[in-house]
């Protein structure tokens, strides 16, 4: 494991352009956008004007799959599962805690990022209107202990209520047996809970996909943006539930949003094969 210390503040230069997304498209406030994000998405409409027309879709495209099914599934443990409890990591400037607090306001709902990420969403939040559960804190993934650890923050919630954790845009900036070991520290934290679930994205690599060249320059884009690596992990969905439940998950489901066409509002449909998987992984006591 590498030092705590180690830096992922490279993470939070994509986290201005998918704010800027989800306001774009109808599902964040205008608090949420930033100039830069806004200078991001200018920059890079050449080149989903270049994806659409050689792969028939582009980043926001994948973006906007991710983000749907991702609140599918929270929406749906929330209503029939019973959780109370949801730590959205790397948070960003992800609408979904402002948004989820609206529509279930039963939630304690506690967000967490680097320093400068933490303290910038707190000071956004309480321009559009913070409620009461809502929190942000300072989090980093890498950190096995100390005060500003995940296990340090699973440690002030309620080990008697149904817990969540979600990762959207974040596991694919490490390399894969880095990732496995946070994985693996959410899988026993989550064992404190009556039930415990944790969801993300994850870009698979899927070499056999037909579009699996644009994949690969989508991949030396991001490279290039957030000025670091950007690795696909798993060359399956069987290989994707097999390291999961290797890293300490007992339920694994790994969901493709192509399944979802037709169900979900703002989900858009393409005609090539989806990139992205969607992880619903859960753990009991």
């Amino acid at each position: 494991m590498k030092a705590a210390s180690t830096d992922t503040s490279r993470i939070s230069v994509s986290a201005h352009y998918t704010g800027y997304i989800w306001y774009k498209h109808g599902l964040s406030a205008r608090g949420f956008v930033t100039s830069a994000g806004r200078f991001a998405n200018a920059t890079l409409a050449p080149v989903n004007a270049l994806l659409r027309l050689l792969a028939g879709a582009d980043i926001d495209i994948f973006l906007l799959q991710r983000h749907s099914v991702i609140d599918h599934q929270v929406q749906e443990l929330i209503e029939k599962e019973g959780v109370t409890q949801i730590v959205e990591l790397a948070c960003g400037l992800s609408p979904r805690g402002y948004r989820l607090k609206k529509a279930y306001p039963q939630l304690r709902y506690i967000e967490g990022d680097l320093p400068g990420m933490a303290a910038r969403k707190r000071s956004l939040l309480q321009q559009v209107g913070m409620s009461e559960g809502h929190e942000v804190r300072e989090c980093n993934i890498l950190n096995a202990d100390g005060p500003e650890s995940l296990g340090a923050l699973l440690a002030e919630l309620d080990p008697e209520q149904p817990t969540l954790i979600i990762t959207e845009g974040l596991v694919n900036y490490f390399e894969l047996d880095e990732i496995r070991e946070v994985w693996s520290r959410m899988a026993s934290g989550l064992k404190v809970f009556p039930k415990g679930w944790y969801v993300t994205d994850l870009y698979p690599d899927f070499a056999e996909h037909p579009s699996y060249r644009y994949v690969k320059f989508a991949q030396k884009l991001v490279g290039l943006f957030t000025r670091g690596q950007w690795p696909l992990h798993y060359p399956s969905d069987k290989a994707i539930r097999e390291g999961f439940q290797g890293d300490g998950f007992s339920q694994v489901e790994v969901l493709d949003p192509a399944s979802f066409y037709g169900k979900l509002s703002h989900l858009p449909q393409v005609k090539i094969q989806t990139l992205v998987r969607i992880i619903k992984a859960g753990v009991s006591r």
